[in-house]
């Protein structure tokens, strides 16, 4: 009722659910759902009622979209049985993969040396709650960066969540870690970063160490001089750590088109006030569809 009706946010919803600081920027209905609180057939059918008696736009129809993606996870789990807990998850694949006592310990503890991980596993631990931009952070970080058994985090998840629930975490473990077959999708940390916390707000108030880094650093502590660690106050490897695994440098895409047109890059989103500062404009490809539920 706060949600949807009284704070009439639901509206906003799709340019805001990328947002990682603050309590209204997603529904924050999970943890309500999984201990079975909160019925997900009532959430969509309110969202109808919202649909005919204010607005129906993009963000409604996500917010009944992102349900259905519970259930697809619970048919997948239904389907698959235990496969999505072994380690090569649902397709079988025979990856080989490493394991670091010390470098899981550092990521469970929010001490990687890359600030958006950090942060978001500092919340975790003194919340129980992760963002869902977060979430695919920092699995793609341990499974696919630090190449470690996905299972671990996985785990982790299952302790720490306060809307942990069986299908949705190893589902989407499984899926995060290319175990499930099909496309896998890397993370770019540093680039997330920027993207969805341009101005370093998130990450300086989980990460206080790096409170008086400027923007341009604080999302690649490791570029500081020893000059500039004196002048921000922190020492890397003594105050923040240095980075656990090589930080990677993306390819870099043309600066120009090569057909004659220059440099045409255009900020994404337009001039939407509600979308949340850094966000792009995801997920294009997919079309909206009519989701109604009887």
């Amino acid at each position: 009722k706060e949600y949807i009706w009284d704070k009439d946010l639901l509206k906003v919803y799709f340019d805001t659910r990328n947002g990682m600081i603050g309590g209204d920027y997603s529904t924050k209905f999970a943890p309500w759902l999984a201990h079975g609180c909160l019925s997900p057939r009532y959430v969509a059918k309110e969202c109808r009622k919202y649909e005919e008696q204010r607005v129906e736009n993009k963000s409604t129809y996500w917010v009944v979209f992102e349900l259905l993606w519970r259930d697809f996870f619970k048919f997948f789990a239904k389907k698959q049985g235990n496969s999505i807990f072994f380690l090569g998850g649902t397709s079988g694949s025979d990856k080989k993969w490493s394991f670091d006592k010390r470098h899981v310990q550092a990521w469970k503890e929010g001490r990687t040396g890359y600030p958006l991980v950090d942060a978001n596993m500092r919340e975790l631990a003194a919340t129980g709650f992760m963002s869902n931009r977060g979430r695919q952070n920092v699995c793609s970080f341990l499974a696919i960066d630090m190449n470690t058994d996905w299972r671990h985090g996985a785990d982790y998840f299952e302790t720490e969540l306060l809307d942990y629930d069986v299908y949705s975490n190893w589902g989407n473990w499984c899926s995060g870690a290319g175990m499930t077959g099909g496309r896998l999708n890397r993370f770019n940390i540093v680039k997330q970063s920027k993207d969805y916390d341009c101005l370093g707000e998130y990450v300086r108030h989980w990460l206080p160490e790096l409170k008086d880094v400027p923007t341009k650093l604080v999302h690649e502590p490791w570029k500081m001089t020893q000059f500039e660690q004196m002048e921000y106050g922190v020492r890397l490897g003594v105050d923040y750590p240095n980075p656990i695994v090589p930080p990677t440098t993306p390819r870099p895409r043309n600066g120009s088109d090569k057909r004659g047109g220059g440099n045409r890059k255009q900020p994404r989103g337009g001039n939407n006030r509600n979308r949340g500062r850094g966000q792009r404009e995801d997920m294009k490809s997919l079309k909206e569809g009519k989701i109604r539920i009887r």
